[in-house]
């Protein structure tokens, strides 16, 4: 058995992906036969897509798709699908193609052990903070980095659905907040989000220590096992935590409408 296989045996694909919807909670979701359907307006495009964790067949899978897209229609949204081995019916990323949907934002969803992420620290490592509720400091560094100009508040409403246990930490050098991340832990896991890192100290060991930190938060609530989500295409992010001891559990992707 790999390290990967004894690390994710005990979680489904489906499994990981449903706790990481609880740790983005949408503002609006309609469950319809085990599809989820979730709207977040003015929150980053991804915690609104469809989650269609459920079996379908052929001409089921054509109505759920058309209700898909009338509830996104309905919001004035574009109907976007997330595609995960094992997790979605057979076919429908075929249908949607032939629908015309753009396969697009290819992801890694990575796996590793708390104690191996926390074991991974760096020496030296930076003084980090870790609270319960985000705080200022957090998220004005967080909306630093990923921050688009708009109003942030419904950044701030997403993080105030987090029903979950998380932490939010933060790096600091001095008095300074360089690195932030945030876990949340589910059934004896803990998912990684959140995580940036002020230009001036990249490379510099601030986000391994920001890593470290939650691992040791999520081995304290009997969270014993990580997970995250990144782009495959952003290789900074994936040397970060392929040195933190995470690994690859699957790729997915997305399909949005034309």
């Amino acid at each position: 058995m790999n390290g990967t296989a004894s690390v994710s045996g005990t979680a489904s694909v489906r499994g990981l992906q449903e706790r990481a919807a609880r740790a983005l909670p949408a503002e609006h979701i309609e469950d319809v036969a085990g599809w989820r359907l979730r709207h977040a307006p003015s929150c980053s495009w991804w915690v609104g897509t469809v989650l269609p964790h459920a079996a379908a067949g052929p001409g089921a899978l054509a109505r759920r798709i058309l209700g898909a897209e009338e509830f996104y229609a309905g919001h004035h949204a574009v109907a976007r699908f997330q595609i995960s081995p094992g997790a979605c019916p057979d076919g429908l990323d075929s249908v949607l193609a032939e629908r015309g949907y753009r396969r697009e934002s290819l992801m890694s969803l990575q796996v590793a052990r708390a104690a191996e992420v926390l074991a991974q620290a760096p020496p030296g490592a930076l003084r980090v903070r870790v609270e319960d509720r985000p705080t200022s400091a957090w998220f004005d560094s967080w909306y630093a980095v990923h921050g688009h100009g708009g109003d942030p508040r419904p950044e701030w409403d997403l993080l105030a659905r987090v029903a979950r246990p998380s932490a939010y930490a933060r790096a600091m050098a001095g008095d300074e907040v360089v690195a932030v991340g945030r876990a949340v832990a589910d059934t004896g896991w803990a998912g990684v989000f959140g995580m940036a890192t002020l230009p001036a100290a990249r490379g510099k060991g601030a986000a391994r220590a920001v890593l470290a930190a939650l691992a040791g938060w999520a081995g304290a609530h009997a969270a014993g096992r990580m997970y995250l989500q990144v782009e495959r295409d952003n290789a900074p992010a994936l040397r970060l935590y392929g040195r933190a001891g995470f690994r690859e559990r699957c790729g997915y992707h997305y399909r949005t409408a034309g």
